[in-house]
């Protein structure tokens, strides 16, 4: 029938008739496979002889192909040995792993008319195998916030996940959230003590886990017991005092008599006997079980102002642990102590400013403390932000933290003059910024602002003055190729900018501008270095910084050249030459003149007259006349004789 239908449309297209593209998937579009099977995403075609077929996974382009067309498929090549693509555009996955999980969409094209697509869904699941079941924490304990169970799979992945209490099913609630692979008990009590289990299934196979949780509690409220039952106790009697309550492990007793524990046996009785005056009073039995009742740590301790004098109230909480314990601040010399939340104002706190507060907790298992040290603020410098809205509203914001305990409120003035929340003033909650709105560095916004911090132990001030838009100082450096400078420059903390302009002049502009500066970038407020690449070595560059404060231009910095690379300049080079012309004519010179000298004629000296001229100067040896080695006959060359190192000869060679 496929197939009749199939040329029935053909004629038709053949006969003139419009035919529109279309494509349909012939199988479900929800693809279910086995890792290791092959499965195809199939699909059919209609309204275009050899279209243009294109397979995408999450949206990327895999498969690419011309029907009918006798070249290969154009694969993409880590999907080139798992895809294949047959002769009606359908898509087969060989050998099809847990990476080929995803959404597939088809889409078919014909050349310059229309585009239509199909889309399809491909899960692949391995069998499920070795199911198990874990808690955190480890061990479950009535009244924590939350117990959860969490499943793991050493190989699989389920579709559908089911989990039981007791054979029963669990749905989400109040009491039960189940989430991915995760079944959340909130707040667990005894009742929960039971078996859970847990379902996993997926279309070719199946595994389940069970896991028996205890839930540990108490201990609950004790009961008391006196034997023998009698309402007074006179000197010589003895007595038992017993003391139970429910827990899960069973709770331990301890016995406090005086402030101080009493032997008890291990089931928690206290054996009384031949009891005296000095006995009586009140007994108290602590019971604890160390799984659930351990105290959770340290108490907390904080310090806060009042409205009321002297301004100071110290608090201390307790963080859990039955019994509760005792708490006391013995610095503050004050007889008194509570539970829980124990809260003291004392009367003088002059003398606290700087002074560790300890809060001691005393519990029959632990003793612990905790501190706070009250503290006026202290002196601290202002810190200024500015923003640059959308709308190119300027906003300046004004700092003003101190360390302080209990926090500091800060007041703001400006000009001697309170400020307060508004329009043009806004201030944050805790009071230490002052926004400043639609800042203006051409108004009376460039002033003198005063933010003064107070607690009950003191307070500071510090003012600010805010200045407009200026450079403190700026620098260059040239890289080594000398193609790239890099611009370094400060700000006064105080100053109000937006933004940096950053101007060159140079021989990369055009010829009737090259000696006027022009932007070439734009800075934001914050930064404080810039990079310019791709200079000319052997050309002349000047760069400057121009600050910004909204639409308002600043004092620009100083100018800073960079020189061509052009060898050393004629005035170095002219100071390091002079010297050595000096010599050059001194010897020209010096040449001069010993050529003058020759000309003077000059006779013959014979050895003789030689001889009787040095040895006259044996004495003065620098008497004796240089030979003029010119006028002589050149001689045989002999070894030297012996010099007497004491007599000075001369010897013509």
């Amino acid at each position: 029938m496929k197939t009749l239908f199939d040329l029935i449309v053909l004629l038709f297209c053949l006969a003139g008739y419009v035919c529109d593209l279309s494509i349909s998937p012939t199988r479900p579009v929800s693809v279910d496979a086995l890792v290791g099977s092959d499965v195809t995403l199939s699909v059919s075609h209609s309204g275009a002889s050899q279209p243009v077929v294109t397979w995408f996974m999450e949206g990327v382009p895999i498969v690419i192909w011309t029907i009918s067309d006798n070249t290969s498929p154009d694969v993409a090549s880590d999907h080139s040995s798992v895809l294949h693509v047959d002769r009606n555009g359908s898509l087969t996955f060989r050998n099809v792993s847990l990476s080929c999980n995803g959404t597939y969409t088809v889409e078919v094209t014909k050349i310059g008319e229309m585009r239509v697509s199909a889309t399809f869904d491909l899960f692949v699941y391995d069998f499920i195998k070795n199911v198990s079941l874990h808690t955190d924490p480890l061990e479950a304990i009535e009244g924590a916030p939350v117990l959860t169970f969490y499943y793991s799979t050493m190989q699989g992945d389920a579709r559908e996940v089911w989990w039981s209490f007791n054979g029963i099913g669990l749905d989400n609630g109040p009491h039960y959230s189940i989430n991915g692979k995760n079944l959340t008990i909130n707040q667990p009590s005894r009742n929960d003590t039971g078996q859970y289990a847990v379902v996993l299934t997926n279309p070719f196979s199946s595994g389940t886990h069970y896991r028996n949780i205890t839930v540990l509690y108490g201990p609950d409220m004790p009961v008391l017991m006196v034997s023998p039952t009698k309402a007074v106790f006179v000197s010589g009697d003895s007595l038992f005092l017993s003391c139970a309550a429910e827990g899960l492990p069973p709770p331990s007793a301890t016995w406090i008599f005086s402030n101080r524990s009493i032997p008890a046996s291990s089931g928690g009785t206290v054996n009384l006997t031949e009891v005296t005056t000095s006995q009586s009073g009140v007994y108290t039995c602590v019971l604890i079980n160390q799984k659930t009742e351990i105290p959770s740590g340290e108490p907390l301790c904080s310090v806060q102002a009042t409205n009321e004098s002297p301004g100071l109230q110290f608090l201390c909480v307790w963080p859990g642990g039955v019994p509760e314990a005792r708490l006391s601040f013995p610095g503050l010399r004050v007889n008194d102590s509570g539970e829980r939340i124990f809260s003291i104002t004392p009367n003088d706190t002059t003398s606290l400013n700087g002074e560790e507060i300890i809060c001691k907790a005393d519990h029959p298992l632990i003793q612990t403390q905790c501190s706070i040290i009250p503290r006026g603020p202290v002196d601290f410098l202002p810190v200024i932000f500015t923003n640059i809205s959308q709308d190119e509203q300027t906003t300046v914001v004004v700092h003003c933290n101190t360390e302080a305990s209990p926090e500091a409120v800060v007041h703001w003035f400006k000009d001697g003059h309170g400020l307060k929340d508004g329009s043009k003033y806004q201030i944050s909650t805790n009071t230490s910024q002052l926004f400043i709105r639609d800042f203006n560095v051409n108004s009376t916004d460039l002033d003198i602002y005063t933010c003064t911090a107070i607690n009950p132990l003191g307070s500071k001030t510090s003012n600010v003055t805010l200045l407009g838009p200026q450079i403190s100082d700026s620098s260059i450096v040239l890289s080594d190729n000398r193609t790239e400078v890099t611009l370094k420059w400060n700000v006064p903390p105080t100053s109000i900018i937006t933004g940096f302009d950053i101007q060159m002049k140079g021989p990369d502009l055009t010829v009737s501008s090259r000696s006027e500066f022009r932007t070439i970038q734009m800075m934001p407020g914050f930064t404080r270095t810039t990079n310019i690449s791709g200079l000319e070595p052997k050309s002349s560059y000047f760069f400057r910084i121009i600050p910004q404060a909204g639409g308002n231009t600043g004092e620009r910095s100083d100018e800073h050249r960079v020189q061509p690379d052009a060898g050393l300049e004629s005035a170095v080079i002219a100071g390091i030459t002079a010297p050595f012309s000096i010599i050059l004519i001194l010897i020209v010179l010096a040449f001069i003149y010993n050529g003058k000298c020759d000309r003077n004629p000059r006779r013959p000296i014979s050895r003789a007259e030689e001889k009787v001229i040095c040895q006259s100067a044996v004495n003065d040896p620098h008497r004796c006349p240089p030979p003029d080695y010119r006028l002589q006959p050149p001689e045989r060359l002999t070894a030297l004789p012996y010099v007497n190192t004491h007599v000075r000869r001369a010897t013509t060679v």
